[in-house]
């Protein structure tokens, strides 16, 4: 089964209505409307990319918070999605959101437990990603849980203020860099330029 921007919006809706922090679901619309916009860009330059996909899945991505927990939303959103009868190109942005370069490892908040993950650890090794969700990765890196969007430096400064640094924190903030490189080069300029508002937020 498909889904829209639109269905995946009133989704988070519902779910803000027996919430009591939904402090997560403001950053996946700001996930989903900032990816909206640099997927947009990328069309206007001959790029084939799904714009509504792109929101839809920025808006879909941390659906596994909708219990309240943070811990386990990766699978849990996954599930939660399937569940519900929707195609897998939309559940998959709850297992690749959070992991660059098809790699597990490649993470904020510290080293996950493969064996503990061996299915999420397989998935992300094979997975091809998309370009929809390589903007979800990106700009889930661009948005803090409060409705501003950041440059990737100081988001991945409020990150490690709140998670701690590990040892593979130097991996993930190097890859989140070629990302960024990544879409820069896409569109032919520094993608902040579509964000005049981040200068507000430095």
């Amino acid at each position: 089964m498909k889904l829209t921007s639109k269905e995946a919006r009133k989704m988070l809706e519902n779910i803000r209505k027996n919430t009591k922090d939904d402090r997560w679901i403001n950053h996946c619309i700001c996930v989903g409307d900032t990816a909206g916009k640099i997927a947009q860009a990328l069309n206007e330059k001959g790029y084939n990319v799904d714009v509504d996909k792109t929101k839809t899945l920025g808006y879909l991505h941390d659906i596994g918070k909708y219990n309240g927990e943070s811990y386990g939303h990766v699978i849990r959103g996954y599930n939660y999605l399937k569940d519900k009868g929707y195609d897998e190109e939309y559940c998959n942005i709850c297992l690749t959101h959070s992991y660059l370069n098809n790699d597990i490892i490649c993470t904020a908040g510290g080293i996950p437990n493969t064996q503990n993950n061996q299915f999420l650890a397989e998935f992300i090794k094979n997975h091809k990603y998309t370009i929809e969700e390589k903007l979800i990765n990106l700009c889930d890196l661009m948005c803090p849980q409060i409705n501003k969007i950041y440059t990737v430096d100081k988001r991945l400064i409020d990150i490690m203020m709140r998670k701690g640094a590990y040892s593979n924190t130097q991996y993930h903030i190097k890859e989140t860099y070629k990302l960024k490189k990544y879409f820069d080069d896409l569109l032919g300029y520094n993608l902040y330029d579509l964000f005049p508002e981040i200068k507000e937020n430095l």
